[in-house]
């Protein structure tokens, strides 16, 4: 395959992962940044991403727009602001090759944790940690979301053990992700990401960012969800792996 056509496939496999989890797939978003990153750099990659989540945010925002928990937003996204900033240090200072191999390690470590929750396992915090700890988890969320666009996580880990009420849940990860996206501009900025051809590449992308997620709410009630979610997480550990290689050989 000639290098664009790899691009094109990897991009639109992404675009149609990421609209599936918006759509109702939730989690299996965090596969897109890995199957991006077979085909173009993932610092570009999630570049070309960011303006289809922050249109499909959007979405999810203004359908909760009224359940959202300011407790958990006030501890979280000032962590979230500290973990984009380390993110963008990051991948500012070091090769492209250490920035994949992070997005590797990163997709197995979300992989192995996600299969490990499917099978009853948990890292279980009290309802009640204190606020400090939230920072932290958020500051883990703001750094792998700047990296992989995978923050879920470390969000989950602290936001779940306080049982909110499922719409104020879903609302409050809506505006939390929403709101880090947009802290994410000025670092891809930093970047030079938003380049006239990265931004020509997300406007191709929309059209079928907004099919999968149509797509995700059509197939959700008529998918084996058990089946389903175990083929990405292992798809996502063994793409990992195969990131992480290549960053070492390369």
């Amino acid at each position: 395959m000639t290098p664009d056509l790899v691009y094109f496939t990897c991009a639109i496999i992404a675009v149609v992962i990421s609209g599936l989890a918006k759509g109702g797939f939730a989690g299996v978003g965090a596969l897109a940044m890995p199957i991006m990153a077979l085909g173009v750099d993932p610092v570009r990659g999630a570049a070309i991403l960011l303006p289809i989540l922050i249109l499909q945010d959007a979405v999810s925002v203004w359908a909760f727009r009224r359940s959202w928990d300011g407790h958990v937003l006030l501890v979280m996204l000032p962590g979230m602001a500290v973990g984009v900033g380390l993110g963008y240090v990051f991948a500012a200072q070091v090769s492209e090759s250490a920035v994949l191999g992070a997005l590797g390690a990163i997709s197995v470590i979300f992989g192995l944790q996600r299969l490990w929750v499917e099978r009853g396992g948990a890292i279980v915090l009290p309802s009640n940690s204190p606020d400090w700890v939230g920072f932290l988890f958020g500051v883990a969320s703001g750094f792998t979301s700047q990296i992989a666009h995978a923050g879920s996580p470390p969000f989950q880990m602290w936001v779940l053990p306080r049982k909110l009420p499922r719409d104020m849940l879903v609302g409050t990860t809506a505006v939390a992700f929403a709101t880090m996206n947009w802290m994410k501009v000025p670092a891809y900025a930093a970047l030079g990401q938003f380049t006239r051809a990265n931004l020509m590449a997300t406007a191709m992308l929309v059209p079928v960012a907004i099919a999968a997620t149509f797509a995700g709410v059509a197939l959700v009630r008529r998918v084996d969800a058990a089946r389903f979610y175990t083929l990405i997480y292992v798809l996502m550990v063994l793409l990992g792996l195969k990131l992480v290689a290549d960053a070492v050989t390369g």
